[in-house]
C-alpha cells in the first residue's frame, strides 16, 4: 500500500499535470498508470492471476526505496523493457515482498541495490541451490566505504548518521558478494566491481519508450507549436499550443538538473564560471531542478535563479526543454568516474546542448565539440558557456547531433543486446517437465525421480503442473519448483508461463499437446511411458487425440522395450529406451512367517479398467479368509461393494509405501496394461513374493518360477491354487524370494543415472 507521502506526491503531480497539460493529458496518464502489464504474445492479464503463478526468464528484485524513484526506473523498469523488447521475458518484485516461493518463478534473478537481510540472504541461497543464476545490479559505488568516504557531503553527517550509512554500504557489499555476477552502468563502475566479482556486464542507462514519448512531445510543443496555426494541432494539443504562443520573457536559461543533495560539491566546480557569466550577462537565468543549496556567490542574483523541487520524471523533459544550455559538472574522483551520463542523455533527447565535465562516462560517451562540450578548467567552462550563448547555430547543431546519437543508440529498443547477450551467457542449464497433475502415479514417480537426478547435477529444474495449487514437490531430498500452467493446451495464449526452456519434456499425451504448442522451448522431448490410447474406450475422442501425439514430431524416448516396439511398428518413431529403476535402499528385506495367517496385498485403482482390480478380488474370494488376510492399496478408487477387504490403504504417501509391502507376504497384481509395473519390483525388494498377470510392463524383469509366479488373465481358479501351493512349498518360496531380491537390486536407480541424464542433456 502506498505511503501517505507517496499519496501526497501523486496528488501533487496530478494537480500539476491538470494545470500544465489539461484534462486530456491527465486522463491519458491515468490510463497508463492503471493499465496492467501483459507478457509479450499473451492475451491474459498477468496481474489477474497470482504473481507467484507467473514464470519469466528474468525476475528483478528491487531493493531501492521509492523515495528516490529514478534509480528504480533506469535500472529495473528500463532494463525489463530492454529485455522484453528483445524476446527475453522479465518482470519485477519488491525486495520487501520476496519469500521463498519467488525462487520458483524465473531462471535468472537480478537483485538491484538490496542491502543484506536474512530474507534476501535466504532467497539468494535457495535460488542458487535450485540451479538458478543470481546477479547484482548497482549503479553507484555504494558497495564499499573506501568509495563512499570520498563523498564530501557525508562530512556533514553526525557520527551516528555516518555509522548507519556505512552499515548500509557494507550490507550492499554482502548481498553483492553472494551473487554470481554484476550488471552496472559504466566502465568506471565495471573496473572497480571486477575487484569483487569477475563477471561484470556494462549496460548503460537508456531512455524508455514512455520517456522518449514525453521527450518528443516536449520538443514538438517547443519547436513546432509556435510556428503553426491552431488548426494544425489536435484538440488534445490545443492547451499546449496556447502556452507555446504566450509571450517570451527574453531570458537565456542555463539548466542544472542536480538530483540529490550530494551534488552540491559538483556544482561548486562550475560556480566560478557560472557566476562570472551571470554577472556579465544579465539576461541569464539559472534553472535548478532537484536538491541544491544555493551558494553565497549567487545570493545577489536570487531573482535570476529558478528553483524547482524534485518532480515526477514525466515532467522533467518539458522542464529540460525550456532551458538553452544544460550543464553537468562532476568533480573528478573514483566515485564520480563511475557515474553515468544520464544528464547528457536526458537533455539530448529534448535537443538541448550539454556542457559537462571531462570526467568518467561524460568523457567516454560525449564527443567533444560534436554531441556536447567537455570541460576540465574554470576557463573552459566560462568559454563554453559564453560561446554557446553567442552562437545559436552551434547550439542547434550540437543538440541535433546529440539527439541523433541518443535516439538511435540510447533507448530501450535499440540498446538491449549487450544485456540480452549477458543474460543468455549466464542463463543456467534448465529443463521443465510438464505433468498432468502431481497425483501419485507410477509415471509421475519416474518423472520426478528423473527431475531429481538433474537438479542434483546443478540443472535448473521446473515442474509444470496442469491446474494444481502446489508450489513445490519434495523428491528424494530435492525441493523442486512447481509452476501451474492454469490453462488447457488449446488456450495456451492465456498461460502465465513465459520463460524460455532449453528442454521442455512432455510426460502424458495431454502435456505433449502443451509442449508442442509452447513457443519458447529450444528442445522438445516426449517421455512416453505407456500406450495411452488404451486408457480409453472406442469412440472416446481422447483415443485419437492421444494417438496423434506420437506423430507430433517431438523427440521421443521411453523406459520400456515394449513401448519402443509399438512406437516403431505403429508410428515409425525411433525412440531411445532408458531403464526404470528404484530406490533399493528404501526397502528393507524382511523375513515373513508363512505358518500363520498370510497377508495378500492388492494394488491398483479399481476405477481404471485396465488395472483389472476386480479379477484380483475374485481370486482372493476363492481363498479361505481364515488363512488369508487381504489389504487393498489404492490412490484413487474406493473398494467396490463385493470386495473382501480387511484393511483399505488410501493414498499412502510414496515415502511410506515400502512399509506396506514389508507388512505383506504376497502381492497379487492383475493389471492388463502396464508399460512398466513397479509394485512387483517393490514387493520383491522387501523379500515378499509377487503373483502377477503377465503383461508388457512386467515382462522386462519378471521370470515365472525364478523371481515370481505369473498367471494368465481369466485363470482365477488356477491363480488361487498357485497361491495355495506357494504357501505350502517352502523351497519354491525361498527360490522366488532370492531371485526377487537379486532382480530388485539390479534395478537400483544409481545404475541408470548417467544414462538417464544423457537423454536430457545430450544433443
Amino acid at each position: 500500500m502506498p505511503s501517505i507521502s507517496r499519496i501526497k506526491q501523486l496528488c501533487s503531480n496530478a494537480v500539476t499535470l491538470l494545470d500544465e497539460d489539461g484534462i486530456y493529458a491527465f486522463t491519458d496518464r491515468v490510463k497508463v498508470r492503471t493499465s496492467r502489464f501483459h507478457l509479450p504474445g499473451r492475451k491474459a492479464d498477468v496481474e489477474a492471476v497470482d504473481p507467484l503463478d507467473v514464470f519469466t526468464d528474468v525476475l528483478f528484485v528491487n531493493g531501492c526505496a521509492y523515495s528516490v524513484p529514478h534509480p528504480i526506473r533506469y535500472r529495473v523498469d528500463h532494463q525489463i523493457e530492454q529485455l522484453v523488447a528483445h524476446g527475453v521475458s522479465a518482470r519485477k518484485v519488491e525486495a520487501w515482498d520476496v519469500n521463498d516461493d519467488w525462487a520458483r518463478t524465473a531462471h535468472v534473478f537480478v537483485i538491484f541495490r538490496c542491502p543484506y537481510s536474512e530474507e534476501i540472504g535466504r532467497f539468494i541461497t535457495l535460488a542458487k541451490s535450485l540451479g538458478k543464476t543470481v546477479l547484482y545490479d548497482i549503479d553507484d559505488l555504494v558497495i564499499d566505504t573506501k568509495y563512499t568516504d570520498l563523498i564530501p557531503f557525508l562530512s556533514t553527517f553526525t557520527e551516528e548518521q555516518k555509522r548507519g550509512y556505512d552499515d548500509g554500504v557494507r550490507a550492499m557489499q554482502k548481498t553483492m558478494l553472494m551473487c554470481d555476477g554484476v550488471i552496472t552502468t559504466t566502465e568506471g563502475m565495471a573496473n572497480e566491481l571486477k575487484n569483487y566479482l569477475p563477471k561484470v556486464c556494462i549496460n548503460r542507462n537508456v531512455a524508455s519508450e514512455e520517456m522518449l514519448n514525453f521527450c518528443n512531445k516536449a520538443v514538438r510543443e517547443r519547436d513546432v507549436f509556435p510556428n503553426v496555426s491552431v488548426d494544425a494541432v489536435t484538440k488534445r494539443e490545443r492547451r499546449a499550443w496556447k502556452k507555446a504562443h504566450e509571450p517570451r520573457d527574453g531570458r537565456f536559461r542555463i539548466g542544472y538538473f542536480s538530483g540529490s543533495i550530494t551534488h552540491n560539491d559538483d556544482f561548486e566546480l562550475v560556480l566560478p564560471a557560472l557566476a562570472r557569466v551571470m554577472q556579465e550577462r544579465p539576461e541569464v537565468t539559472l534553472c535548478i531542478v532537484g536538491e541544491l543549496t544555493i551558494p553565497d556567490a549567487l545570493s545577489g542574483m536570487a531573482d535570476r535563479v529558478e528553483a524547482f523541487p524534485f518532480c515526477d520524471w514525466r515532467r522533467l523533459p518539458k522542464l529540460i526543454s525550456k532551458v538553452d544550455i544544460n550543464i553537468a559538472p562532476l568533480a573528478d574522483s573514483v566515485f564520480n568516474r563511475a557515474k553515468s551520463e544520464n544528464k547528457w542523455v536526458e537533455a539530448s533527447l529534448v535537443k538541448v546542448p550539454t556542457v559537462a565535465s571531462n570526467v568518467g562516462a561524460f568523457a567516454s560517451e560525449v564527443v567533444d565539440g560534436e554531441t556536447g562540450i567537455l570541460c576540465s578548467t574554470t576557463e573552459q567552462w566560462y568559454d563554453a558557456l559564453i560561446n554557446l550563448m553567442d552562437d545559436a547555430t552551434r547550439r542547434r547543431v550540437l543538440a541535433e547531433k546529440a539527439y541523433e546519437e541518443c535516439s538511435a543508440h540510447r533507448t530501450t529498443l535499440n540498446s538491449g543486446m549487450s544485456l540480452v547477450n549477458f543474460i543468455h551467457d549466464v542463463m543456467p542449464s534448465n529443463i521443465a517437465f510438464a505433468v498432468p497433475s502431481l497425483n501419485i502415479s507410477g509415471g509421475n514417480i519416474v518423472t520426478l525421480r528423473h527431475a531429481s537426478f538433474l537438479q542434483r547435477r546443478g540443472i535448473d529444474v521446473t515442474i509444470i503442473d496442469g491446474m494444481g495449487e502446489d508450489r513445490w514437490v519434495e523428491v528424494q531430498g530435492c525441493r523442486i519448483p512447481v509452476i501451474n500452467r492454469r490453462v488447457l493446451p488449446a488456450a495456451i495464449d492465456d498461460c502465465p508461463i513465459d520463460g524460455t526452456f532449453q528442454r521442455l519434456v512432455a510426460t502424458f499425451w495431454e502435456t505433449a499437446q502443451f509442449v508442442e504448442r509452447y513457443r519458447k522451448a529450444d528442445r522438445r522431448l516426449y517421455f512416453v511411458q505407456n500406450y495411452e490410447p488404451g486408457f480409453y474406450y472406442p469412440l472416446d475422442w481422447h483415443r485419437v487425440a492421444a494417438s496423434a501425439t506420437y506423430s507430433s514430431g517431438l523427440e521421443v524416448f521411453t523406459m520400456s522395450p515394449w513401448c519402443q516396439k509399438w512406437l516403431k511398428r505403429d508410428y515409425n518413431v525411433s525412440a531411445r529406451c532408458v531403464k526404470n529403476g528404484m530406490d533399493v535402499e528404501r526397502y528393507s528385506v524382511k523375513e515373513r512367517d508363512y505358518s500363520g495367517k498370510v497377508r495378500i496385498l492388492i494394488e491398483g485403482d479399481c476405477k481404471v479398467d485396465y488395472k483389472n482390480v476386480d479379477e484380483a478380488f475374485r481370486i482372493v474370494d476363492k481363498l479361505d479368509p481364515k488363512k488369508y488376510e487381504v489389504w487393498y492399496l489404492s490412490y484413487n478408487g474406493e473398494p467396490k461393494s463385493f470386495y473382501r477387504v480387511d484393511r483399505f490403504l488410501h493414498a499412502i504417501p510414496s515415502e511410506e509405501v515400502h512399509s506396506v509391502y514389508e507388512d505383506c507376504h504376497i502381492l497379487l497384481k492383475t493389471s492388463l496394461l502396464e508399460s512398466f509395473s513397479y509394485p512387483p519390483l517393490e514387493m520383491m525388494a522387501t523379500g515378499g513374493i509377487a503373483v502377477a498377470i503377465s503383461n508388457p510392463g512386467n515382462a522386462e524383469y519378471l521370470v515365472n518360477g525364478e523371481n515370481c509366479l505369473l498367471i494368465n488373465h481369466g485363470e482365477e481358479g488356477k491363480a488361487a491354487a498357485m497361491i495355495e501351493s506357494l504357501v505350502e512349498d517352502e523351497a519354491l518360496r525361498d527360490r522366488l524370494i532370492s531371485g526377487g531380491i537379486k532382480t530388485a537390486q539390479s534395478r537400483d536407480w544409481s545404475r541408470f543415472e548417467d544414462e538417464i541424464a544423457s537423454v536430457y542433456l545430450g544433443e
